[in-house]
């Protein structure tokens, strides 16, 4: 099954090894499930998990991007212009999940439109690990 991480929910998975984002993330890297993205997500991704606050290690960071390119799918979304977001970095994710027609799973849906394909951390758990 192909889904979308938000930023975030990589943030957590690796702040925390046994909460329900890191859950999800192993089963990318067990290729259980296998992430679509773009170039402006790994470019975020890349950026926002090597910020100095997180003190998350390099190559665990290297580890986890090499994994998601090596298997996950690298598209060219269309642009979706006509859907309304407060902060236009969240639009890419977005775009890659109706592109993909699949899941874009985040933890905080406030940020996206309220469509079927945004799922929060807690029910994707619910629904595939339950």
């Amino acid at each position: 099954m192909n889904i979308v991480l938000d930023t975030n929910v990589l943030v957590s998975a690796l702040w925390s090894a046994n909460s329900k984002p890191a859950i999800i993330v192993n089963a990318v890297l067990a290729q259980k499930f296998t992430v679509c993205y773009d170039y402006r997500i790994l470019d975020e991704y890349y950026n926002v998990l090597k910020r100095p606050k997180f003190n998350f290690a390099l190559w665990e960071i290297q580890n986890l991007l090499g994994n998601i390119t090596l298997n996950g799918i690298s598209i060219v979304p269309d642009p979706l212009p006509e859907v309304p977001f407060t902060d236009e970095a969240d639009r890419k994710f977005y775009e890659v999940a109706k592109f993909c027609h699949t899941l874009l799973i985040t933890g905080n849906t406030k940020h996206f439109p309220k469509e079927d394909c945004i799922i929060t951390v807690a029910d994707f758990y619910k629904l595939y690990f339950n």
